[in-house]
């Protein structure tokens, strides 16, 4: 998963340097703000000539997702100091959805860490080699990495929609976003198919799954 997303990182890279970014500001830009969905969508307002503020504005209604990802992880985590600042950086789309497939404390927090840590590491050395390439890479998407990020995420979902109601919200989200897309801000869609899934929290609410402790063992 973290070679899968790191990839995906290339052609972040190059595309940063084609909309104007320095190599140095690309890997900056990389590892502080380290949240794709976010960082694609600053460098496309740029690219296409939006101001600062517009990028800014649009990458932050991207990236607000992961405050969501944070309320789930955190109580899991139950992290403290430097350490939660750390956590607070690496909570991304593949932290979180390994965290919260595991069973047990320990597994959870082993997830978390290990796939933040590898996607961190992969994504930013990529993103870099990516950058450095430039021009020389041509089109990213005639390689197909504008798909790795989303496969490997894909993978991740799967086996969580086992369950009929998993199953119908994913569905609702899906109709959200398509039909926002077209006519909403990028980000909103993104934001507006979270809040399906926060509405069907809150309306009916999923019992909670036992975890397995040491003591349990």
């Amino acid at each position: 998963m973290a070679v899968a997303t790191g990839l995906y990182g290339i052609s972040f890279g190059a595309l940063a340097v084609v909309a104007g970014l320095t190599v140095a500001q690309t890997a900056v830009l990389s590892l502080l703000l380290f949240t794709g969905g976010s960082q694609f969508a600053l460098i496309g307002v740029v690219a296409a000539g939006g101001s600062p503020v517009a990028a800014v504005a649009t990458s932050t209604l991207l990236g607000a997702r992961n405050m969501l990802y944070g309320a789930v992880v955190s109580p899991l985590l139950s992290l403290r100091g430097w350490r939660r600042a750390a956590a607070a950086h690496l909570t991304i789309d593949e932290s979180t959805a390994v965290a919260v497939g595991q069973r047990t404390p320990a597994a959870v927090r082993a997830g978390f860490w290990t796939a933040g840590v590898g996607v961190f590491v992969l994504w930013n050395a990529f993103t870099l080699a990516g950058a450095l390439a430039g021009d020389a890479l041509g089109d990213p998407r005639a390689w197909g990495l504008d798909a790795a990020a989303g496969a490997a995420f894909l993978a991740l979902v799967w086996p969580r929609l086992a369950e009929r109601r998993a199953q119908v919200v994913a569905g609702l989200a899906v109709v959200v976003t398509l039909a926002l897309v077209p006519v909403a801000p990028a980000g909103v869609p993104v934001l507006a198919a979270a809040a399906v899934a926060v509405v069907a929290g809150a309306v009916a609410p999923a019992a909670p799954r036992r975890t397995t402790s040491e003591d349990d063992r």
